[in-house]
């Protein structure tokens, strides 16, 4: 009996200790598996960061409207550097141009012209086809959030941060739109598909929402009324080329690009999400001008006498812009804050915006002292 009760003693003991190693194994195993949680959530937020970090931001597309080259590639490529992931270029030029290492010094332009470009005459309707293929070219790439067309003339007045900055810091299309009451360029074959209170007119010079831009590439119904009713009125000079009508009183000057994506957006009633002003600054009001070169229907052209600090300063200094036949005074504001009104200017001959940039005028840091 005592023999048993020994053995009995054993048993229990060998299965106390038994329960203590599993015991052990169990506690062993568990901060083990702890550890390893916290080494896979360490990784895993580290990955997540890492994903954040280098995420492709929303991306502002640069459309460029050219004749052939552009003469300010060089202004344009200290603007974009050092900002890869936050811009895309896309360039309309004469069909058959090709922007290499023998047309282009900056790299940014190679190889950036569209493939299915137009021949583009100023007054018609090409130029606003040529507007819809950069969009359409730009629209491909899903990341491209703001659209900004540009001329082969126009400078940035500040560095792209702050440009960038601006343009993103708000949800709306900057479209310079106002009602067109003077000069007679609505034609009343366009109504009633569009009737004469949606006539608008404004710069060509627009920045796009990704919205807007998709409105203007499927447009079926004004875009074929303004070619068709919208076009210059024949001048002396285009003669030969564009009989001068018998009774030019009744001929209307419909310049395309100064009405069609104003007059589109009023159209579709998207007028609420725009704010309707230009981003980019043009002297216009030169009638008085001693010289002759300098009055007539286009804007100012700045030659190197004109390029000074005093004049970027003078433009970047705009906070308000007048609308007479609306009598809107549009005072110009970000994120509720008063702003200059101007991003880019033009039109700049190649040694004038040279000029500017070699003496380190373009490309400020910082807006005015109230904006960071």
């Amino acid at each position: 009996m005592s023999a048993m009760k020994r053995k009995a003693v054993q048993q229990k003991s060998q299965i106390r200790w038994k329960r203590k190693v599993l015991a052990a194994l169990l506690v062993a195993f568990c901060l083990a598996s702890l550890a390893l949680m916290e080494t896979q959530y360490s990784r895993i937020v580290s990955l997540a960061s890492l994903r954040h970090r280098f995420a492709v931001k929303p991306k502002i597309a640069f459309l460029f409207i050219a004749r052939n080259r552009l003469p300010l590639d060089m202004v344009w490529d200290a603007f974009f550097k050092g900002e890869d992931n936050r811009f895309s270029i896309y360039v309309h030029s004469r069909p058959g141009f090709l922007f290499n290492k023998a047309t282009t010094r900056s790299s940014y332009f190679l190889n950036r012209q569209v493939n299915d470009s137009i021949q583009v005459d100023w007054g018609e309707a090409s130029m606003i086809e040529a507007e819809r293929i950069l969009l359409r070219h730009a629209l491909t790439d899903p990341f491209n959030e703001r659209f900004v067309f540009v001329s082969d003339s126009c400078i940035p007045l500040y560095n792209f941060s702050y440009m960038y900055d601006y343009i993103m810091s708000t949800s709306t299309s900057f479209v310079d739109s106002f009602a067109d009451t003077k000069e007679g360029r609505y034609n009343p074959k366009m109504n009633p598909i569009i009737p004469v209170y949606n006539w608008r007119k404004g710069s060509q010079w627009v920045v796009l929402t990704r919205k807007h831009a998709e409105v203007v590439i499927n447009d079926t119904t004004v875009f074929p009324m303004f070619q068709e009713h919208c076009k210059r009125r024949s001048l002396p000079e285009f003669w030969r080329d564009h009989p001068f009508p018998a009774d030019p009183a009744k001929e209307h000057n419909c310049i395309p690009d100064e009405h069609y994506v104003q007059t589109l957006l009023a159209q579709e009633g998207f007028e609420g999400e725009l704010t309707r002003r230009s981003l980019t600054y043009s002297a216009w009001d030169l009638s008085a001008s001693k010289d002759r070169e300098r009055r007539g229907w286009h804007p100012m052209t700045y030659k190197f006498s004109d390029a000074t600090p005093e004049l970027i300063k003078s433009i970047k200094d705009i906070d308000n812009i007048h609308y007479e036949t609306e009598n809107r005074r549009e005072w110009c504001s970000r994120e509720g804050k008063p702003s200059p009104c101007f991003l880019f200017a033009r039109k700049f001959t190649r040694p004038a915006a040279l000029h500017l940039l070699n003496q380190s005028v373009l490309g400020a840091r910082r807006g005015p002292k109230n904006e960071s």
